[in-house]
């Protein structure tokens, strides 16, 4: 473990375990249709991945970048598109995924700007969700797991651009960001 980290909440094999577990209910709500998945840049890179190789059904491949924390360790509120998707999703049923939604901001932009692109259908699949953060309504389709109100870091999740690469989901001792 790393020494920034206080406690371990998910292991690699418990994450393993839930994002199997995530595509196979996305496999069966979306049997039949083909899914343009649109994976959140940067901190759902990993899940993402996992999350389309579990996918055993026709999927495209696209990604969005956008930011409301910048370096800090909590939202500005501000949610800005730094690299928007390449492609037209009129018609298309498109699913959304995304590293945690803490206070719901970022989905629910992303969600009423590709609503207002007109997909057939449009989904949204997070890995960790903390409603305690939450001030605006939102709640995703597809959850892999609450967490409590604590600074989470590790596959994929970062601080300052620090701890994507831990293979385990780990809370981040306070003093590491609160100076």
């Amino acid at each position: 473990m790393h020494s920034d980290i206080k406690r371990v909440l998910f292991t690699e094999e418990q994450i393993r375990e839930r994002v199997r577990e995530l595509a196979a209910q996305i496999r069966r709500d979306m049997e039949g249709k083909e899914i343009l998945t649109v994976g959140v840049l940067r901190g759902a890179v990993m899940f993402y991945a996992d999350l389309v190789r579990e996918l055993d059904i026709p999927i495209h491949m696209n990604f969005m970048s956008v930011s409301s924390y910048g370096k800090a360790s909590v939202s500005s509120g501000a949610v800005r598109i730094q690299y928007d998707i390449e492609e037209d999703i009129a018609g298309k049923n498109v699913l959304i995924v995304e590293d945690i939604v803490d206070s719901g901001l970022t989905l629910k932009y992303l969600t009423t700007t590709l609503i207002s692109r007109n997909p057939a259908t449009l989904k949204t699949c997070c890995l960790f969700d903390k409603p305690e953060r939450r001030t605006v309504d939102f709640q995703a389709d597809y959850v892999g797991f609450v967490v409590p109100d604590v600074f989470i870091v590790g596959y994929g999740l970062d601080y300052a651009e620090r701890y994507r690469n831990l293979k385990y989901i780990g809370e981040l001792k306070p003093e590491v960001y609160s100076h």
